[in-house]
C-alpha cells in the first residue's frame, strides 16, 4: 500500500505507510457469515416467494452496509508519515484527506489493550497543536515500531538534522 509518490514533494520521502490490521474486519466477516446462515435457515423454513424476495433484499442491503462499507473503507484508508508530515487518506470514490505537518506533532504516543496484544497492533495516538488536539489511529500493526520511527523522525526534524530531505 504505497502512498502515490505523485502526493509527495521535492525531498520528501516516506517514513511509514500502513492501514488498520485486518483485525478490523472481524466484526464484518461475522456479519457475512451470520446473514449467509439466516438466509440459508430462512429459505429452508419457507417457500414463499414473497418472504423469499424481501428476506433476500434485506439480506442484500444487510451485505452491503455491514460488510462491503466496512471493507471498502478498510482497504481505502492509510496513514502515512512522511518526512515532513502525516497524511490520513481514506475513500473510494470521494476521497477525503487530513495533513499535518511534522512540525505541528506535540507528541506520538501509543495504547495497547488485552485483545491489541493477541493481535500485534494497538492505537497511536498523533498529537498536535491544533483545536482537535489529536488523530487516534485504531488497530495499527505493529504500533510501538512506528511510535518508534515516528518519534526518531521527530526527534530529527526537532535537531536540524534534515540528511534525508535532501537539503
Amino acid at each position: 500500500m504505497a502512498f502515490p509518490s505523485k502526493l509527495l514533494n521535492p525531498g520528501e520521502h516516506v517514513v511509514v505507510s500502513t492501514r488498520s490490521h485486518v483485525k478490523a474486519l472481524i466484526g464484518p466477516v461475522l456479519v457475512g457469515v451470520l446473514l449467509v446462515a439466516a438466509v440459508v435457515v430462512l429459505s429452508r423454513l419457507t417457500d414463499s416467494t414473497l418472504a423469499g424476495a424481501v428476506a433476500g433484499v434485506v439480506a442484500v442491503l444487510v451485505l452491503l452496509w455491514f460488510v462491503v462499507r466496512p471493507v471498502v473503507a478498510w482497504l481505502t484508508t492509510t496513514y502515512t508519515f512522511t518526512n515532513r508530515r502525516f497524511v490520513k487518506r481514506s475513500g473510494f470514490i470521494a476521497k477525503e484527506g487530513r495533513t499535518i505537518p511534522l512540525n505541528r506533532i506535540s507528541g506520538v504516543d501509543f495504547q495497547i489493550g488485552v485483545i491489541d496484544r493477541i493481535f500485534g497492533c494497538g492505537t497511536l495516538v498523533v498529537s498536535d497543536a491544533s483545536t482537535a488536539g489529536s488523530v487516534l489511529l485504531h488497530d495499527i500493526p505493529d504500533v510501538e515500531q512506528v511510535q518508534l520511527q515516528v518519534s526518531d523522525e521527530l526527534h530529527r526534524l526537532a535537531s536540524g538534522d534534515r540528511r534525508d530531505d535532501g537539503a
